[in-house]
């Protein structure tokens, strides 16, 4: 008895497709991505200054690793805080990602914004700008952010060979599509291109439960 045949996803006949216009032309195909797709739910999380994480740790402090993540030299930080809102209103166990940066940024989704009494501004990392700030509290003491307390936008870090793959370039948007019993599409996927990044898409806590998204979950990354 014959095993039935998968049926082609949407990225193998683009890619077919892809790979015919290149014969026609007398072009080398296109080059494979070198890595696979991984979509991951990047809960709410801080990055800090040196200054801050001094500020809130103490004198010298540095950040110890909880667990790296997927990207190379990025890990999640034994070191928490707790935010604080309008009104008194916190979320604690607000984890760290090191290392440290050059600026101090929150990312929350968009249900912690509406626990902590703030309206979001949707951005991309890094862009904090005009954004709201908060109040920061450690164990040695506390920072104010003056600004950088954002719901950061879903985007995919990739390198120029899955660029070149994809046919896109930084600052693109792409479109994520999620299967499963609870899959759904995901437009507005910003592209975000490093030599060193390895092909994943992050996407927040309410987005992620909103698919119900497992390990195993099948996933498409498109133009």
């Amino acid at each position: 008895m014959q095993t039935p045949r998968a049926r082609p996803t949407r990225a193998d006949i683009e890619r077919l497709v892809r790979d015919a216009v290149y014969a026609r032309a007398g072009r080398a195909p296109a080059p494979a991505s070198p890595h696979p797709l991984v979509v991951n739910i990047s809960a709410r999380h801080c990055h800090v200054t040196q200054d801050a994480l001094e500020r809130l740790f103490g004198p010298g402090h540095q950040l110890h690793v909880h667990r790296p993540l997927y990207q190379t030299g990025h890990f999640a930080a034994e070191e928490t805080v707790t935010i604080i809102g309008p009104r008194n209103r916190m979320i604690s166990n607000l984890r760290i990602l090191g290392p440290c940066r050059s600026y101090t940024q929150v990312e929350l989704a968009y249900s912690d914004g509406v626990a902590l009494g703030f309206d979001l501004p949707h951005r991309l990392s890094g862009n904090v700008s005009g954004t709201l700030g908060a109040m920061l509290m450690g164990p040695a003491g506390f920072y104010e952010m003056t600004e950088g307390v954002i719901r950061a936008m879903r985007h995919v870090h990739m390198g120029p060979d899955d660029a070149a793959y994809y046919g896109v370039k930084a600052g693109d948007m792409m479109r994520l599509k999620i299967g499963g019993p609870a899959g759904l599409m995901l437009d507005n996927v910003l592209v975000r291109i490093e030599p060193s990044s390895k092909l994943e898409v992050h996407i927040d806590t309410d987005e992620g439960n909103a698919c119900n998204l497992q390990p195993d979950t099948q996933v498409e990354l498109m133009k």
